[in-house]
């Protein structure tokens, strides 16, 4: 049996091209891209990539359960910090310490893992509402989040996802869903 021959050609599916953080298309010029996952359930951890960097991620060891946070310069796509708060067992008053101080432009990237929302209060939520948060306020246990936000930002973010924790819905036995959000962030010029 002749496979190929003379005259033949074998063609090779064309590779779909990923671009930075595995977006399927490139971000306008003074965008910053993003992809970020929340954790599954209480056994895969989020992930939060920006720029091809991966800021958070089990493989970094930087995550945990509650809510994974890392901010961002808004100017330059620099990595401030990045940190996980127990929102089952910690103290809220760490996360308060983390997000009250945030300078003007500062990029806020949350991804939940198992449990968001137990230790939240009203504080929180209203200074996660401030970044932009619309669903903040209605977090509650086993929820999945992930959410874009920033210090400063006039109106509610684009970049923000939510399920319920609903035992009619949930893919997970406990809990739902894990999110996935990608995109592009318009990088804040310096002068503003």
């Amino acid at each position: 049996m002749r496979l190929a021959g003379p005259g033949s050609s074998v063609t090779a599916e064309p590779r779909a091209r990923k671009y930075k953080c595995g977006l399927p298309q490139p971000c306008p010029e003074e965008h910053l891209a993003f992809r970020m996952v929340s954790g599954a359930a209480n056994v895969i951890g989020p992930k939060i990539c920006l720029e091809d960097k991966m800021l958070m991620s089990s493989v970094k060891d930087n995550v945990g359960r509650g809510l994974n946070i890392a901010l961002v310069n808004g100017v330059s796509g620099e990595l401030i910090e990045a940190r996980a708060f127990d929102m089952w067992a910690g103290d809220v008053n760490d996360l308060l310490k983390f997000i009250r101080p945030l300078h003007e432009g500062t990029l806020v990237f949350v991804a939940s893992y198992d449990d968001p929302a137990t230790k939240m209060n009203e504080e929180t939520r209203k200074l996660f509402g401030e970044l932009g948060s619309r669903n903040a306020k209605e977090l509650a246990f086993r929820d999945s989040w992930v959410f874009v936000g920033a210090k400063g930002v006039q109106n509610k973010s684009p970049f923000e996802q939510h399920v319920k924790n609903s035992k009619h819905t949930n893919k997970y036995e406990g809990w739902p869903e894990a999110l996935e959000m990608e995109g592009c962030i318009p990088r804040r010029s310096s002068a503003s």
